[in-house]
């Protein structure tokens, strides 16, 4: 088993002596799917991955998705997803630029939701653009009893277009048809664990369906200052080699801004659920 060290108290792990490779064993590949399984936030300094490693690493976790974003793709491996504020030839090499990206789970408007991301950190600015996530397995262990029972069973709109219309770019036509506004429960069972967690977030979540939009509007921004008490936060201050693999079950994140005259390029993969586990419950 790997040396870990805790990076907030209730989640997160630090992978000590650690180096990412395309041909880890499948001892290692057990050993880091129970960290991950564990911790819900992976932390692994000092890599050097190209991109072929990268993919080849996140696919020990399980099928990956190709962005709907692909314009920001890299063109030798489409897993891999540009963040950026960089430009290449006058045109923008990736997604999110240099303002800050409000909380969100990765993909959450998808009818087959990411459950995990794995970030590279390749060109980095002197200071700005830390990335910070919530524990939303805690937070819902810890809400009220009576605010349990109100989610009991309800499901809410999350749209990618209302996310980009705050932090991003609009989506072409093609995109907006790939990825229309879609209900999923609040309260999700985590595909691999079966620990409940807390699925919503402030960037792409809408509205309660049938709830009174009043009723809705409330218990929306009761839940969005909840999950993000300092208790349940971790803050990621980047390093040049720094790769975080996070559960995209059970956590949502967001970014800092930075000095857009300093550059920043990230690269992400995205790690799909099994097929049989695919459809948030």
């Amino acid at each position: 088993m790997q040396n870990t060290r805790s990076l907030a108290p209730t989640f997160g792990a630090e992978v000590s002596d650690y180096t990412i490779s395309s041909t880890t064993s499948n001892e290692e590949n057990t050993a880091i799917k129970a960290l991950w399984a564990k911790h819900k936030l992976l932390l692994f300094r000092n890599q050097n991955l190209d991109e072929e490693t990268l993919v080849s690493f996140s696919r020990v976790f399980g099928d990956l998705e190709i962005h709907v974003r692909t314009e920001y793709l890299s063109s030798a491996f489409p897993e891999v997803l540009y963040v950026s504020n960089m430009k290449n030839n006058g045109k923008k090499m990736g997604i999110l630029a240099d303002t800050e990206v409000g909380w969100h789970y990765d993909q959450i408007y998808l009818p087959r939701p990411a459950v995990g991301s794995l970030l590279m950190a390749h060109t980095l600015p002197p200071t700005g653009g830390n990335t910070e996530f919530a524990d939303m397995t805690t937070a819902y262990s810890e809400l009220p009893e009576e605010v349990k029972q109100q989610l009991e069973g309800a499901r809410a709109v999350q749209s990618y277009e209302a996310f980009n219309s705050a932090y991003s770019v609009p989506t072409s036509k093609e995109q907006k048809q790939r990825s229309p506004d879609i209900a999923h429960p609040i309260v999700r069972t985590h595909p691999v664990t079966g620990e409940k967690a807390l699925y919503l977030c402030p960037g792409m979540t809408t509205e309660i369906v049938g709830w009174e939009a009043a009723d809705s509007r409330a218990m929306l921004d009761y839940l969005f200052e909840w999950t993000v008490q300092p208790r349940y936060v971790y803050s990621h201050s980047w390093q040049p080699g720094d790769a975080l693999l996070w559960d995209n079950a059970c956590t949502m994140h967001r970014r800092d801004p930075f000095d857009q005259n300093h550059d920043r390029l990230m690269k992400r993969t995205t790690i799909l659920p099994p097929e049989a586990l695919a459809v948030p419950v």
